[in-house]
Order: C-alpha cells, then structure tokens, then sequence
C-alpha cells in the first residue's frame, strides 16, 4: 500500500494536523501495523516540497508548534489519479513460494514437506484472520476478507501442485 497516496487522500477531507492524519492512518488502515510519527512528518515534508499539500501555519501550545496542512489543486488531482487507476493484479507469476517448491525438486529434496509446512502456515493465518473478524466492523470484515481470499488462492495453488509434483520434478530433470 503506498502510504504517501493513502496520507494524501484522507488530507483530502480537509485540512488536518499531522498527528491527527496518522490518528486517521491507523484507524482505518493501521491493523497490525500502525504508521510511525517520523514517516507521516517525512512524508508530509515531501508532499509539501512537491506542491502536493501546503502548510496553512503553525499553533503554539503545551508542545512542540503544531502544523495545520490542506490539500493543493496539484493534490487533488493526484488523489483522483490513484484512486482511478486500477492495481494491477500480482506483476510477477514467481511468488517466493515457487521459487522454493522448484529448487526443492532441482536438489532432490522433499518438495511435499514444503508445500504441507505453507500449508499449514497459511491455515494458522486463516484461522487468526477469521478470529479478527469476529466482533469487528464492516471496515475490519472486509480488511481480513481480503487477505482470506488471496490465502484460499494459494491454498488452491499449494494442492495442485502438490498433485503434480511427480511431473514437474521428471520436467526439471529432462531441462
């Protein structure tokens, strides 16, 4: 996820504090992993730099000078940008997870002991992502959906290729 476009685009709501867009951060897309302080204010400084947001001014108090930053023209035409262009589904088809089930066979190791340990790996991480779930928002709900569903794909692609090992490893030796 690219954290400067998803900073800029809940600046888009109107102007805001640095420490209440990482708040906002968090809250939505933090699960698990909240945004650090020095990155939101790092990447501010660039979106400033970039004529992407600009500082309205600065408010004293107990601490440090507080900023208050808005969205430029130039922002929001960025926000709208992303927003409109469609991810492109996974770019490479060698995940790290082929990458192993073939140099398995091409050492003559246990190919199947490999697929059964992500196996069960990414059953724990459904497991986990279905306890999540429970008693959680719409918001969270479709967070953990989201990752069930690319787990059942892998799911899918760890028992096909475990059917076609065999195959596969007399491919590899004839190369």
């Amino acid at each position: 996820m690219n954290n400067s476009l998803t900073l800029l685009g809940l600046l888009s709501r109107g102007p805001s504090y640095g420490y209440d867009l990482k708040h906002s951060y968090d809250r939505y897309f933090g699960a698990g992993k909240a945004l650090a302080f020095g990155q939101v204010y790092s990447t501010l400084a660039r979106m400033v730099r970039d004529e992407l947001i600009r500082a309205l001014g600065e408010e004293t108090g107990g601490g440090p000078d507080r900023k208050k930053y808005e969205i430029t023209v130039a922002g929001q035409d960025r926000v709208r940008a992303w927003l409109f262009t469609p991810d492109v589904p996974s770019e490479s088809l060698q995940s790290e997870l082929f990458a192993k089930t073939v140099i398995a066979l091409l050492l003559d190791d246990d190919a199947e002991r490999l697929l059964d340990v992500q196996r069960s790996e990414h059953m724990a991480r459904m497991r986990e992502l279905t306890r999540l779930k429970r008693d959680a928002g719409l918001l969270q709900v479709l967070m953990c959906d989201h990752g069930l569903f690319h787990i059942e794909a892998d799911l899918r692609w760890i028992d096909l290729t475990g059917a076609r090992l065999t195959q596969l490893k007399k491919e590899l030796q004839s190369a």
